[in-house]
C-alpha cells in the first residue's frame, strides 16, 4: 500500500498539476500512478463516510485507470464516487480531480448515464431553485473532456433550460456542475482545509444529486 495513503491525505501540490502535462501517455501514466493516483486514493476513502451519510446510501469510491487509453495520455485525472460499488459512469455521481490548471469538485452526470432524462426534467422543473441554491462562483460544463466551464452567474435561465433540454434529447449530452480550485490556491495545501471545502461543496451540490433519481 502507498506509504501516502497510510500517512493520511497530504493536499496536492504544483508538481502534482505538472504531472498532467508530462509527455507522453507511458511518461504521464507513470507521474499519475505513483504520485496523484495515491492521493485520489486516500481521497476516496477519506469522503467515502461523508458522502455516505449526505446521501443517506452507500458510496463508493472509483479512482480513474484511464485503461481504454493507447496513444494520447490522459489531460485529467479523478476519484469519482457513486452509489454502486461496480462504477460510476452510468449513475450520477460526484468527482474530485485535477487537470494542469486547477482542481474541481463537481457533480456529473455523464453520456453514459441512463438517469440523465430523469435529471434534465425534473432539473427543468425545479429550475428557479437550482439557481437560487447553487453559488454564484460554481462552474456549469456541457463537456467533461473540456477544462473550462461557465460560471453560474453568467449562465443565464434561458441558457440552463436549453442545456437541461439538449441532456434530455442528444444521446452524447452531458452535464457537471462544481467548484474549480486554481492551481497554488492555499487551501490545496492544507487537507483539513481541502477536506472541509470538499464537504461544503458536495452539500451544496446534493439537490443537483437529488434530482436524479
Amino acid at each position: 500500500m502507498s506509504t501516502l495513503i497510510n500517512a493520511g491525505f497530504a493536499g496536492f501540490t504544483d508538481s502534482d498539476f505538472d504531472a498532467m502535462t508530462v509527455p507522453g501517455l507511458e511518461g504521464r501514466m507513470e507521474a499519475i500512478i505513483h504520485q496523484v493516483r495515491p492521493k485520489l486514493e486516500r481521497l476516496g476513502s477519506e469522503l467515502a463516510p461523508y458522502l455516505a451519510e449526505l446521501c443517506a446510501e452507500p458510496m463508493y469510491p472509483h479512482v480513474a485507470k484511464h485503461a481504454r487509453r493507447s496513444v494520447n495520455p490522459p489531460n485529467d485525472t479523478w476519484v469519482a464516487w457513486s452509489r454502486h460499488p461496480r462504477g460510476y459512469k452510468a449513475h450520477p455521481h460526484f468527482q474530485i480531480g485535477l487537470w494542469s490548471t486547477h482542481l474541481f469538485i463537481q457533480f456529473a452526470i455523464i453520456y453514459e448515464s441512463g438517469n440523465k432524462t430523469v435529471f434534465a426534467e425534473r432539473a427543468a422543473d425545479e429550475l428557479d431553485s437550482i439557481r437560487a441554491a447553487i453559488p454564484a462562483s460554481f462552474v456549469w460544463s456541457k463537456d467533461h473532456m473540456l477544462p473550462d466551464g461557465v460560471p453560474h452567474a453568467e449562465l443565464s435561465a434561458e441558457s440552463m433550460t436549453e442545456w437541461l433540454a439538449r441532456l434530455r434529447t442528444v444521446k452524447a449530452a452531458e452535464i457537471t456542475c462544481g467548484l474549480h480550485i486554481k492551481r497554488g490556491d492555499e487551501r490545496l495545501q492544507d487537507p483539513d482545509s481541502l477536506l472541509r471545502t470538499a464537504e461544503d461543496t458536495f452539500r451544496r451540490l446534493l439537490p443537483l444529486y437529488k434530482l436524479s433519481f
